[in-house]
């Protein structure tokens, strides 16, 4: 850890330098014609770029229609706005310009090309993350002055020229990043499965979405994902009996997966608190998400007789490994404990997640200090089969070198191309409504399911569920566990009864008590699902709930040139 400290303070000490507008020096302090010459400075310089990625606390607390909490967040709860929206930002987007305009002073002609190849990364994120919020975003590859008043206020460019130079500098980092395997540090890997998410995200905008030129995009994300396959030298990670659930509570990166982290470190003092926040929000998986699991031996869960109303220990039993390394199932022993901890319902949904949960010391608020995964091998597996499936171009031998690796890791049996496309199951077509039909429809399902599964709780969901253009599907009730009436339930299968659901009193009951109705609600009263956040319905506006609003500072500011997106309304006169 002594090496991923190191790195973390560096990030610190740009962070705080970056506070104080490095691009305006005091004339006592360093000046841009004395800095920028030589790999160190080069490195202190981009290593602030860093702080745009993605935290853990957000990422994980981001909800969707499979996994919710108490909080939902403003897309959920409907409370988006012009007056108060707050990621339209360009300060990184000015770092990241000002220093690639000033790296010709530079002597050492590698580093140049190295650190050159980050700042190209780091743009291409900074503007993937804008048009995939905005959509037509104003394109800046230089500095602006303060009497640059026709750059200031110019009006935005469409999408297709700010992802084609997105593309541009996307390939500039993949030519000059260097090859080798950094979990800390951007390399070309990693650039090759930014562009692989980048281009699959556009590519299944554009489809979905009646834009143009989605194939072309489909067609870049499948290459760049393939060249990631066959050359990066990554493989998913498979050591011990539950490779996922410890991909993702380890202190330090699996590197030969992860490709790109957020690095947490108890030495720096920079930790985060996912494993609390999921426990004191209690963040749930709805029924929806669960029914993704297939059964261990390949079979859709929707195929078993009853399946709307087994009860908790029926539902879990013999399914898709992965889920019992990723939710609180029957017979659950937490890191570093040897008894059974059971479901006493603590989660809204009533399915608690274990992503991310390690030994009870990491469990306090911000006591963890797990390094975080950003990219990895399996999304770009995902990110492969996908652009293939939607270009109708997908073979079984793209599945076994993608999909089937991942079934492998967890020994599930592999996903057949054939079967797939004979036999979609009639649940994932319910949840998936507005899904490509055509022959590929099943194999598109089954990899939007596999999807679902591998990458919950990354922060890709409500991505997902925007590009495939399925935003209806967020305004679904928020359903959990089936009870078929109130009474005592053995929730770890051990033989003894651990849950009470009540209406009135607990009689002389020693276990876990739940009344109905205050501490549970169920959707008939004394009987079905748990209903969560009953109270709070989600609305979807079609046309407009794809995009965020402009800001209506900024509209007034430009007078007017930054259009409004479609749909939202703000207190301008423009």
């Amino acid at each position: 850890m002594k090496l991923k400290s190191k790195h973390i303070i560096g990030f610190l000490t740009v962070a705080v330098l970056s506070s104080c507008d490095l691009t305006r020096t005091p004339e006592d302090t360093l000046s841009p014609e004395a800095y920028f010459e030589n790999g160190g400075q080069l490195e202190l310089w981009t290593n602030g770029f860093y702080s745009q990625l993605d935290n853990a606390e957000t990422v994980v607390g981001t909800n969707a229609d499979d996994n919710i909490d108490q909080t939902l967040g403003d897309l959920l709860m409907g409370q988006r706005s012009a007056a108060d929206e707050s990621g339209w930002t360009w300060t990184k987007l000015r770092d990241i310009n000002y220093f690639l305009q000033n790296t010709d002073k530079c002597t050492d002609p590698e580093a140049k090309k190295k650190y050159e190849g980050v700042a190209y990364w780091h743009r291409a994120y900074f503007y993937f993350v804008k048009v995939r919020r905005y959509g037509d975003v104003p394109w800046y590859d230089q500095i602006i002055g303060s009497k640059d008043e026709e750059l200031l206020y110019k009006a935005r460019d469409s999408r297709e020229v700010v992802m084609t130079h997105i593309m541009e500098d996307l390939d500039r980092a993949i030519d000059m990043l260097p090859t080798g395997k950094d979990a800390v540090h951007v390399t070309k890997w990693s650039a090759l499965a930014l562009k692989s998410r980048v281009a699959l995200f556009e590519g299944t905008f554009r489809k979905y979405h009646g834009l143009e030129d989605a194939d072309k995009y489909l067609k870049l994300a499948a290459s760049a994902a393939e060249e990631f396959i066959t050359k990066s030298g990554y493989k998913l990670y498979s050591d011990g009996a539950t490779p996922y659930r410890d991909l993702f509570n380890s202190l330090s990166a699996k590197t030969e997966e992860i490709v790109l982290s957020r690095t947490y470190s108890s030495t720096a003092n920079v930790m985060h608190g996912v494993p609390f926040n999921i426990v004191n929000e209690r963040q749930g998986f709805t029924k929806r998400y669960m029914n993704h699991y297939l059964m261990k031996d390949g079979s859709y869960f929707s195929s078993v007789p009853n399946y709307q109303t087994l009860i908790f220990t029926q539902e879990t039993a013999d399914r898709d490994p992965r889920m019992y390394q990723t939710v609180l199932c029957p017979g659950y022993v937490k890191v570093g404990e040897s008894t059974v901890t059971p479901n006493s319902l603590n989660s809204l949904t009533g399915y608690q997640p274990i992503k991310f949960i390690g030994s009870a010391e990491y469990d306090g608020a911000n006591k963890a200090y797990t390094d975080f995964p950003l990219f990895r091998a399996a999304e770009v597996y995902l990110n492969f089969a996908e652009a293939k499936a939607e270009l109708g171009t997908l073979t079984q031998a793209d599945l076994d070198k993608s999909i089937n690796k991942i079934r492998d890791r967890i020994k599930m049996p592999h996903m057949e191309l054939t079967y797939a496309n004979s036999n979609p199951d009639p649940l994932m077509i319910e949840y998936y409504p507005n899904v490509t039909k055509n022959a590929n429809t099943g194999v598109i399902l089954e990899i939007r399911r596999e999807r679902t599964i591998e990458l919950c709780m990354e922060g890709f969901r409500i991505w997902d569920i925007i590009r495939w253009k399925e935003g209806q599907q967020l305004t679904k009730p928020f359903y959990g566990c089936y009870f078929p009436n109130a009474g005592e339930y053995d929730m770890d299968n051990d033989g003894v009864n651990d849950l009470l659901l009540y209406t009135s009193s607990t009689g002389s009951f020693k276990g876990t008590a739940k009344k109905l109705g205050s501490d549970v609600t169920l959707t008939n009263n004394e009987s079905g699902y748990i209903h969560a956040l009953k109270s709070i319905p989600v609305e979807w506006i079609e046309e407009r709930d794809y995009l965020w609003p402009i800001p209506a500072s900024e509209r007034v500011l430009s007078k007017g040139i930054l259009t409004q997106n479609p749909g939202w309304t703000d207190s301008t006169n423009f």
